[in-house]
């Protein structure tokens, strides 16, 4: 089915922005389908299954239908399992983000009854909940639905397997006649028939069939990573597979210039696609990356549409795709003109319920893996640098240099010492991706392949509950990173944000002078930026992919700090840093004078 912007649906201003913020530039079959059918008034049956996005498809719409002034509950969406009204709880505080004044709550059993009784009482707008807790709270008198102007039924034929046909039954007879109803469900057995039929009046019939083929050519592996840990992931994967012609999609435009910055600061060769790019560079991007004139295109979904590239050895999915067509749309961009391709999904917290469901809609063939550990990464790099040289002398590409070698042999050296120290010195030479021993970071959360996802818990309710949230919780101190770490994987900013009282074992008060073998270099970002020195670490050992322990003593000052790192790699470390953000100021490093 033909997809439409959001933007052609007829959306408020308010739920456009929200859209956006989300990353979402593209409708699915589902949502273009259903939200104008909705925003018209009349009652629906969408037959999709979870994984298809129709979580926004009726969310979306019954968020336009609310009236902010009205202090009362206005939409009513019903789910089977607490988990599910927790995640369309989620999602649509999400879409509610700038609609002023509309507030909501999920409902589910298990949860403290006094946050329910105190987020209802406020008077929000939007309930998702379970249909045994509904039933209870109105019973209760809680949950009052006299001025309901829209009832949601999502998965309805998993509520009705479940034994929930009489509370069903028991709600739809409550509301108002008024209302409009609506039913989503991947399949419509006779007992949702017979509830259709009683309930609803002339309602449009909607069904999105599932066009998604699995990609055969395409070996398929999914990673459960921590959000913070996936750069790491993501570089070590590359680096052990020796990729150098891929596409890593991310959900939001925001995410894609993020990452695009940070590969390039880690040495990688990208360039970016989404759809604030205008289309003439967005023709320079396609066509230089057809020519390989880079390793990866960083891109949303909507900006890599059409591109026509047969040799992709990789698709990498940095955020999980909206639905299972967006995801088969995907990987198929590998494993084209006969070759064998690979495709690799982060899936982070819940997420890995929407892959289950993508996985049973779609019919896809993926398993888990494991993120590969840091020795894995660096006898990987040993091994490509091993073929390089052996492919080297086996087709005799090199200018023989037998003079040097004789007058080296003559001053006493050994064969095998030359031959270690050029190889050190083309190492040390080569880019810090390809070569250099990467600082260690935080491992990515991954289980082995023949683990079973950890059942989740449900979560409290969303921040966009009114009147409902229970106090945040202080987030305990981070500790500093110890020399031979770098700082975690996380924003471009870096680590702490703490104040300038802090001290770890990098810095000191004073200086009395470089330790013996080391250089000091000047940069430009201090305490007025909440610069600490895990910040330092991290960006130095993330940038350059050397060891954390390159930095000494670390001295920050109001407007600048002074580092000192080894003598050695200071050269580098000052090319590598220049113009790389910290706290958001460019980077101008240099090598300060002795006395500094």
């Amino acid at each position: 089915m033909e997809k439409l912007r959001f933007a052609e649906l007829g959306l408020s201003d308010e739920i456009l922005k929200a859209v956006d913020k989300m990353g979402f530039e593209e409708a699915s079959p589902i949502q273009t389908a259903v939200i104008p059918t909705i925003l018209s008034g009349r009652d629906v049956v969408g037959q999709s299954s979870t994984g298809s996005g129709k979580t926004a498809a009726f969310a979306i719409p019954a968020i336009e239908r609310v009236d902010p002034k009205i202090r009362a509950v206005q939409v009513l969406i019903l789910c089977p399992t607490r988990e599910l009204a927790v995640q369309v709880a989620e999602e649509t505080g999400k879409l509610a983000l700038f609609k002023r004044g509309v507030a909501g709550v999920p409902i589910y059993g298990g949860q403290s009854y006094e946050r329910q009784f105190r987020a209802l009482a406020a008077g929000v707008q939007v309930v998702i909940g379970t249909p045994g807790r509904v039933m209870d709270h109105m019973e209760r008198g809680t949950l009052k639905l006299d001025q309901l102007k829209l009832v949601i039924l999502d998965e309805t034929d998993r509520m009705l397997d479940m034994g929930f046909r009489d509370d069903i039954e028991k709600i739809l007879k409550s509301v108002p006649a008024t209302r409009q109803l609506l039913f989503f469900s991947a399949t419509i057995p006779r007992q949702i028939q017979d509830l259709i039929s009683r309930y609803s009046k002339d309602p449009a019939w909607i069904k999105i069939d599932s066009v998604a083929q699995n990609a055969p050519q395409v070996e398929q592996t999914y990673f459960e990573v921590d959000r913070r840990s996936k750069i790491e992931a993501l570089t070590r994967l590359i680096d052990v597979h020796d990729f150098r012609y891929g596409i890593i999609f991310c959900s939001t435009k925001i995410m894609v210039d993020d990452l695009d910055e940070h590969l390039h600061a880690r040495g990688y060769m990208t360039d970016r696609l989404h759809g604030d790019i205008s289309q003439t560079q967005r023709d320079r991007v396609m066509d230089k990356f057809r020519r390989r004139g880079f390793e990866f295109l960083v891109a949303t979904d909507v900006a890599a549409r059409g591109l026509d590239v047969d040799d992709l050895e990789v698709v990498i999915n940095f955020d999980l795709p909206n639905d299972a067509e967006d995801y088969t749309h995907r990987i198929g961009r590998t494993g084209r003109a006969g070759r064998k391709g690979q495709a690799f999904t982060f899936v982070s917290g819940q997420e890995i319920y929407k892959l289950q469901s993508m996985v049973r809609w779609a019919k896809l063939d993926i398993r888990r893996g494991k993120i590969p550990s840091l020795d894995e990464v660096d006898e990987a790099r040993t091994n490509v640098f091993f073929e390089k040289i052996r492919s080297t002398l086996e087709a005799k590409q090199f200018k023989p240099h037998d003079r040097m070698i004789d007058r080296l042999l003559d001053e006493g050296y050994a064969s095998t010492d030359i031959s270690s120290a050029l190889i050190h010195m083309l190492q040390s030479a080569s880019s810090g991706k390809a070569t250099a021993k990467p600082a260690k970071a935080a491992a990515p959360a991954s289980a082995g392949p023949s683990e079973a996802p950890a059942p989740k818990s449900a979560k409290p309710a969303p921040a966009w509950v009114k009147a409902a949230a229970a106090p945040k919780p202080v987030a305990a101190p981070r500790p500093e990173p110890a020399a031979e770490e770098s700082a975690p994987e996380g924003d471009d900013d870096g680590g702490d944000h703490d104040g300038p009282s802090r001290k770890s074992k990098y810095e000191r008060a004073a200086r009395t002078g470089r330790e013996p073998g080391m250089a000091t270099i000047f940069l430009n970002v201090g305490r007025k930026q909440l610069v600490t020195p895990g910040d330092i670490v991290g960006k130095i050992a993330g940038v350059t992919r050397l060891p954390a322990t390159v930095v000494g003593a670390i001295d920050i000052h109001q407007r600048h700090t002074l580092a000192d790192v080894a003598e050695t790699e200071a050269a580098f470390i000052v090319e590598k840093l220049a113009g790389i953000k910290l706290k958001g100021i460019a980077l101008e490093p240099t090598i300060a004078a002795q006395d500094a």
